[in-house]
């Protein structure tokens, strides 16, 4: 008799999440995230579908009125100019314009987006490395505050502003060295070579412009406040200078944006809402700084904000569905959702969190969460405690607000549709779902290939 030998199967080792230890104590389990701003996430699914971005205008009240509040409370004149690139649809922006906040933009596209969306030009101010003629005319037309980057730029407002028969109100863009930071030495005028003086005198030997204003941007998602405090310093004594050697009255001061918001770093050890610090922190390492400025109190500038992410993170959430589950070979299960880096661009650098939008049962696993493109890279979250879900069940990622509806791509997939979630939890779509139609309207065919 022939004994027939048996099949060898290989076994499948899962590793199940028991509330393991940790220098912060206990692993506490996932709670699902059902609703935001009391509205159900099934609800806003059932709407709006799925994959969907969804913006609480509560919590965008919320965080700019902590902002502005953190700094009134340390300085007579504050202004908070919000940054366009950070989220530039018109909902979003027309929610911080109401709140007072001025514009700032860093494109002739985003001047005239904020324009479109109601902001007077004099409310505006206008950054970046890059202004064709054209923008700068409409800048200057406009009585737009003009950065100036470099000294090409500023010849060119000169001869724009002499043809136009107007003497704009323009800023310097200076860039400083802080201790532990990498200098971002590729915007502006750099103060310790002596560049930025050179710049000033430059300009105001021509008498074509008025000096009215400084500007740094130190870098960003700086967890460190006392970089701010450097970095205000080092401005606040060169206004001191023009002042006392050049005869300049600055009207402001503007420290630019980098403001963590609650996120985690890739690379971050502490979860972002402990590492983040409070808008109180930065708020007393500028103050602290601004105490050094010279002249009566009457005369002291405006001190200016342009901080993006920190005021939107915490507004925005994307929805998504699970469309597929599978077991990796090293034995981490694996989600296939509808939402990719395509969509969510901040994945690359953050470790979003993210919760099952459900109630669940079953063990958490480390789990890893795909998107929904043909490329190795579309990975939202490598390695994720999480329940076990099944295909049609979603997941919704926090803090989600900065960059992704600007930085957003049109690949493989369209973009979905985004909503705010308004007062008494009413819900409004701020933009609608692509339609391949939309994309077809910008494409022309050869007539020989029709």
């Amino acid at each position: 008799m022939i004994m027939s030998k048996p099949l060898y199967e290989r076994p499948s080792l899962v590793r199940h999440q028991m509330g393991m230890m940790n220098k912060f104590g206990r692993l506490q389990g996932t709670r699902p995230l059902t609703h935001i701003d009391g509205v159900a996430v099934s609800d806003l699914v059932a709407q709006h579908g799925s994959p969907l971005f969804v913006f609480s205008q509560q919590t965008l009240v919320k965080r700019y009125r902590e902002l502005y509040q953190a700094f009134a409370r340390r300085y007579a004149k504050v202004r908070i100019a919000w940054s366009y690139k950070t989220n530039y649809l018109e909902a979003i922006c027309r929610v911080f314009h109401r709140e007072g906040a001025w514009a700032e933009v860093v494109s002739q596209f985003e001047f005239d987006k904020a324009v479109l969306t109601g902001m007077s030009p004099d409310r505006i101010h206008f950054n970046g490395p890059n202004k064709p003629d054209d923008a700068i005319e409409a800048a200057l037309r406009g009585r737009a505050m003009l950065h100036i980057d470099n000294f090409d730029e500023l010849a060119r407002i000169e001869r724009i502003a002499e043809r136009l028969g107007v003497r704009p109100r323009v800023a310097l863009r200076i860039n400083l060295a802080v201790e532990g930071l990498q200098a971002w030495s590729r915007f502006g005028l750099n103060l310790e070579s002596g560049q930025a003086r050179e710049a000033a005198v430059r300009l105001l030997a021509g008498g074509k412009a008025e000096l009215v204003g400084l500007h740094c941007h130190i870098g960003t998602y700086i967890l460190e406040p006392a970089a701010y405090g450097i970095a205000a310093a080092k401005l606040v004594h060169f206004a001191n200078q023009l002042r006392t050697d050049l005869g300049v009255r600055l009207s402001f001061l503007d420290l630019g944006g980098g403001f963590a918001s609650r996120n985690t770093l890739a690379a971050q050890y502490l979860p972002g809402d402990q590492a983040a610090p409070s808008f109180e922190r930065y708020a007393e390492a500028i103050c602290d700084a601004l105490a050094g400025l010279e002249g009566p109190p009457q005369e002291l500038p405006t001190l200016v904000l342009e901080t993006g992410r920190a005021l939107v993170d915490d507004a925005g959430y994307l929805i998504s569905s699970v469309a597929a589950t599978k077991r990796l070979p090293d034995g981490r299960r694996g989600l296939v959702l509808d939402a990719g880096v395509n969509l969510l661009f901040t994945a690359f650098w953050y470790k979003h969190d993210v919760l099952p939008a459900q109630e669940f049962s079953g063990t958490l696993e480390p789990t890893v969460m795909y998107g929904p493109l043909c490329m190795n890279i579309d990975v939202l979250r490598d390695t994720v405690q999480f329940p076990p879900l099944s295909v049609g069940e979603r997941v919704v990622f926090r803090n989600v607000g900065a960059y992704n509806v600007t930085q957003w791509m049109q690949f493989i997939t369209l973009r979905p549709a985004v909503v705010m979630i308004g007062p008494e939890g009413r819900v409004s779509t701020i933009r609608r779902a692509e339609k391949v139609e939309d994309l077809r309207s910008f494409e022309e065919v050869p007539e020989w290939l029709r």
